[in-house]
């Protein structure tokens, strides 16, 4: 009979922990994104979507401009795990590798730009420490990894897009490369 007392009670510890955890993000993260998106809508709201649209159109008539300036502007303004709302202006072709792109640059970033992914900042204050304790310069490393970070980025995305051809040709799906300007 205690084994089940037992049993029963760590059962309903086990729910109760996911409660808690639950709350602590409705007090914490989900404002925040909540917020974020009525600011990135709000901003859309007040240039338009027709021009921000265009913006995304001509972001992804390059590979650099797709795979380097917008994640970076993205990820810098709105933080992870915002920034990849920006993505829905872009045509269905290029979503996967923009992701590819940006999800990787929420974590190259966090040396220099700590607000984008704070999430994680703890793994980069780990290794920071251990560069400082070897009394070296952890801020020539920030540099190093977010310029490593971007050119990898960039090859991500790159990457997907052929990946993206490969699994489109295979499968037989046609998707847009432009995206419809809204009226």
């Amino acid at each position: 009979m205690e084994f089940i007392t037992k049993f029963a009670e760590g059962f309903m510890k086990l729910f109760q922990t996911g409660a808690e955890t639950f709350i602590s993000w409705m007090t914490g993260i989900v404002p925040v994104v909540l917020i974020l998106m009525v600011f990135m809508n709000t901003i859309i709201a007040f240039l338009g979507e027709k021009r921000v649209t265009k913006i995304a159109q001509i972001s992804a008539k390059n590979p650099f401009t797709r795979y380097l300036i917008l994640p970076f502007l993205a990820a810098f303004m709105l933080g992870n795990p915002m920034s990849f709302t920006l993505g829905r202006f872009l045509p269905e072709y290029y979503k996967p590798s923009y992701f590819a792109s940006l999800a990787q640059f929420c974590h190259t970033s966090n040396g220099i730009f700590p607000h984008i992914n704070p999430g994680e900042l703890f793994v980069w204050l780990g290794i920071a420490q251990g560069i400082d304790q070897l009394g070296l310069n952890s801020m020539e490393l920030a540099v190093r990894y977010l310029l490593v970070g971007l050119v990898m980025n960039f090859v991500s995305g790159w990457v997907t897009d052929f990946t993206t051809a490969f699994v489109c040709k295979q499968q037989g799906v046609q998707l847009s490369k432009t995206v419809k300007i809204v009226e």
